[in-house]
């Protein structure tokens, strides 16, 4: 799976004899950036820092790539090949092996993502040999060194960035990581409804079929373990899914209560309303008679003696007071004071309609409010009641009704331990 590594076949500056180069426009190419760019790119500043602090100049380094490609300890990259199955199941011009190059694609465009302490500067993925398989080239580097530059490159350290920690000889950090990596493919494979067989594993003495059968047990198990998981918060959802279903129901009942009162409320307030109407065009009517009928009968509600003249020459004053001033003058002040009286009667009835009309409007306006509240209370209970068939659906409504049964015994078995504790004390 890894490699040496060789850039110039990769991007086919050169081509081997197992090459179909006809085929080599199927080639894809995701990057191809000069590795001493990259080298620049990640170790200059800190380059730059170490030459800073050393103060014999035969300590300095001039070429940091250069440095790497001669010494012993780092390489100055790494390759990792990928290739599913061979030319006999997976061969580059069949449909499998179309299948292949998808699955290696999928696996390369977050293979970066994935692993970001290794610099990736060349990869390819090559349709021209037997067998779909896909080149990647790196710089591992790790930061914050105390040793060397701060900056520098390392395998190891960039892989125990990732995680994988060293062990045994045969579970090193590159070792780990491989199989690591071997995963992510192997989970793409399966997506696409290929298995991965796996080979070379330490547990040789295992048949391919006993292998197989120990992984899907690991599987099942797994499997047990989530599915006791999900019934205990089924149970949950279940009992608080029962307890918003009886509220909702009483909820429903209270806005059925609430929409008759405000029909009832409406009702009360459009009857006040003509009445008030009524009465309200009755006194515009009758407002600027009384007006004037005021003026007339303050003026004229004295006593008749102090407003009537005397009389004529013609007739007595006596007999003019007496017969025709006094009685008309009379007649006309009680009429005046009876229409004043119908008139503030009136009035007050009018401010009692319109006082009783404003607190309808009122008491409307709260139920209208109140009502509101409910629908609110009501949709959300709703979506909670449907999300509860959806429970049902997907599990079953025999699975659904059986932890419905269990949650029920559980809080008559809670009830019941709670009146022994009470009567205990």
């Amino acid at each position: 799976m890894t490699g040496k590594g060789s850039v110039n076949h990769n991007s086919r500056k050169f081509h081997a004899k197992n090459i179909d180069s006809e085929r080599s426009y199927l080639n894809v190419e995701y990057c191809n950036e000069d590795v001493k760019d990259v080298y620049h790119e990640l170790f200059d500043e800190a380059l730059v820092r170490y030459n800073e602090k050393q103060t014999r100049s035969d300590r300095k380094i001039d070429d940091y790539y250069d440095k790497i490609c001669f010494g012993k300890q780092e390489k100055p990259f790494h390759e990792i090949i990928l290739q599913i199955g061979d030319k006999d199941n997976m061969g580059a011009t069949t449909e499998n092996g179309q299948l292949a190059a998808k699955v290696l694609d999928e696996y390369m465009r977050d293979f970066q993502r994935r692993n970001p302490t290794l610099r990736v500067f060349s990869a390819y993925l090559h349709m021209d040999e037997a067998t779909p398989h896909l080149h990647i080239d790196f710089v591992p580097y790790t930061t914050g060194s105390k040793r060397g530059l701060d900056t520098r490159v390392s395998l190891k350290q960039a892989l125990l960035a990732l995680g994988f920690k060293g062990g045994t000889r045969s579970e090193t950090e590159l070792n780990q990581w491989v199989q690591h990596e071997k995963k992510q493919l192997a989970e793409i494979m399966l997506e696409r409804g290929i298995e991965w067989e796996q080979k070379g594993t330490h547990e040789k003495h295992l048949s391919v079929l006993d292998f197989k059968k120990k992984e899907r047990a690991k599987e099942v198990a797994e499997l047990e373990a989530k599915k006791e998981s999900l019934e205990e918060h089924n149970v949950a959802i279940l009992e608080t899914s029962e307890k918003w279903l009886g509220e909702l129901e009483n909820l429903e009942q209270e806005i059925h209560s609430a929409q008759e009162i405000r029909e009832e409320a409406d009702k009360k307030a459009e009857v006040a309303k003509k009445e008030a109407a009524r009465y309200e065009k009755k006194l515009a009517e009758i407002a600027p008679m009384v007006k004037d009928m005021e003026r007339f009968a303050v003026k004229y509600s004295y006593d008749p003696e102090e407003v009537l003249p005397e009389a004529g020459t013609l007739e007595s004053g006596k007999t003019y007071r007496e017969k025709k001033a006094k009685p008309l003058i009379g007649k006309i002040i009680t009429v005046l004071r009876a229409v004043y009286r119908e008139y503030l009667s009136v009035s007050n009835r009018f401010e009692k309609l319109q006082d009783a009309y404003n607190r309808e409007q009122d008491r409307n306006e709260r139920l209208k409010n109140r009502l509101e509240e409910f629908l609110g209370e009501n949709r959300e209970l709703r979506t909670i009641a449907t999300d509860f068939g959806r429970v049902r659906t997907v599990m079953g409504a025999e699975q659904v009704n059986a932890v419905i049964d269990r949650a029920k015994q559980q809080e008559q078995k809670r009830a019941v331990r709670r009146k022994h504790s009470r009567e205990a004390r």
